[in-house]
């Protein structure tokens, strides 16, 4: 891979999407040396995130060049994206020529949808692990996963990893630790309750609860994107018990 290329970076940015899936990663991508990054959305209206934040893209689909890393973030707003044969067909078109494709949290959902999870390790929020053998892929319960061209980074925070994963991968590793260093990124949480296997029960429980209509609403999708696709699956696992 040549490490010196001018690199041309793009994020996705849609309505109701979580912003740190988008903000996170953007910290990061954003200083790679040698590179242009951009955020472009369907159109070049501004957008709001799930919790009402305003974000305006760069540009549109039809505006963005052939990318050497496209990011597609998630949130809430997947859903609306799930059948949008014209931004899957853009998503497709892309992800041929791309370096990488780097999905956040249920971004990886948006990339199953447009058939880019056949035969992928995968990893994806900890809430919809259950749903990527509807997309053809084999999901992987770890923070970041790499399979060939592709990079998941589990839910929300886990972006960040993930966006150092692909600066080491494009740049090398000093770049990649000298970005980290500039963010001072070494978290030091004060609880440790950030996966469904630390988190106390009482605590799960009620984030299972907060979560259910819309992880029943992206099973519903799932389902239909895998008939779509033509995958026979049946995946039965309850979204607290994803597999290893």
């Amino acid at each position: 891979m040549d490490t010196e290329a001018h690199l041309q970076i793009g994020s996705l940015l849609f309505d109701g999407l979580d912003q740190i899936d988008l903000t996170g990663p953007f910290e990061i991508l954003s200083r790679i040396p040698n590179s242009t990054y951009r955020i472009f959305g369907k159109t070049r209206e501004t957008v709001r995130d799930v919790n009402g934040l305003r974000l305006t893209p760069d540009c549109a689909l039809e505006d963005v060049p052939r990318l050497d890393v496209l990011h597609v973030p998630g949130g809430y707003g997947q859903e609306a994206l799930m059948d949008d044969q014209e931004l899957l067909a853009w998503l497709r078109d892309q992800a041929e020529t791309a370096r990488c494709v780097f999905s956040v949290c249920t971004g990886a959902l948006i990339c199953g949808a447009a058939g880019l999870l056949v035969g992928r390790r995968a990893t994806t929020h900890w809430a919809s692990m259950h749903l990527l053998p509807f997309f053809g892929a084999t999901p992987v319960n770890e923070r970041v996963v790499v399979d060939g061209n592709m990079v998941f980074a589990a839910g929300v925070t886990a972006g960040i990893d993930g966006a150092l994963r692909v600066a080491a991968q494009l740049r090398g590793d000093e770049i990649a630790q000298t970005i980290q260093l500039y963010m001072a990124y070494a978290p030091e949480p004060p609880f440790n309750s950030g996966t469904p296997e630390t988190a106390p029960a009482a605590v799960l429980k009620q984030a299972l609860q907060v979560t259910q209509a819309v992880t029943q609403q992206r099973e519903q999708t799932a389902r239909a994107v895998a008939q779509r696709l033509g995958i026979r699956t049946t995946p039965d696992l309850d979204p607290a018990e994803s597999p290893t």
